[in-house]
């Protein structure tokens, strides 16, 4: 029988669970991919984060957005995520945290995730996620609720504001889901060419 010196047993250790944090995690539907730097202060800028806040980060991470909501701008934050190794990193960044009070974090999947209490929503997901969460967006979130997303837009909707260079999405919810003007859809249509975007976020039936 062969047996490896200790530090290659350590660096195959090393290697497995670094393979399994950025490409097993998958099996949970939850692949990793950190956002740039770049991306995350013009997530926060777009949705004009302040200590009066409730972020909900989906699909959390390692935490780089919700930390930085939370230490940075004063906010409370939510972080939900599904992956274990990554739910047990946000508890660990939570506990060394110094505004760790301000921090909660949820290993649960996110379309379970009550949003209503949220003020704004950020999320760097694949696009069929995000397509499910445009109904829970329209069923849960408060008027004024401001939600921002990385790289893929929420289908049928028209950001308010937008970075084509990175990919950054701004949407607000409407002031009401009733207005004679909104189609029965609950959101407003997407503009023409005579017709200004509006101050909110637009949809298609």
């Amino acid at each position: 029988m062969v047996f490896l010196p200790w530090y290659s047993a350590v660096l195959l250790i090393a290697a497995g669970f670094a393979t399994y944090f950025v490409f097993g995690s998958f099996l949970a539907g939850a692949g990793y991919q950190p956002a740039p730097d770049r991306v995350i202060r013009r997530m926060l800028g777009f949705a004009r984060v302040t200590a009066a806040d409730r972020v909900y980060d989906l699909g959390a991470g390692t935490g780089g957005l919700l930390f930085r909501a939370v230490e940075e701008h004063g906010a409370t934050g939510v972080g939900v995520e599904v992956e274990p190794l990554r739910y047990l990193y946000l508890c660990y960044r939570r506990r060394r945290s110094r505004a760790r009070s301000r921090v909660h974090i949820l290993r649960q999947n996110l379309f379970d995730v009550d949003l209503s209490s949220a003020s704004v929503i950020l999320a760097f997901l694949w696009p069929g996620a995000m397509r499910r969460l445009r109904q829970k967006f329209s069923a849960e979130l408060r008027p004024g609720t401001r939600i921002v997303s990385y790289y893929h837009q929420i289908a049928g909707w028209v950001p308010v504001e937008k970075d084509e260079h990175l990919r950054v999405y701004y949407y607000t919810i409407p002031p009401t889901l009733d207005a004679p003007s909104l189609q029965p859809s609950g959101v407003h249509p997407a503009p023409t060419s005579r017709d200004p975007a509006p101050a909110a976020l637009s949809s298609k039936p």
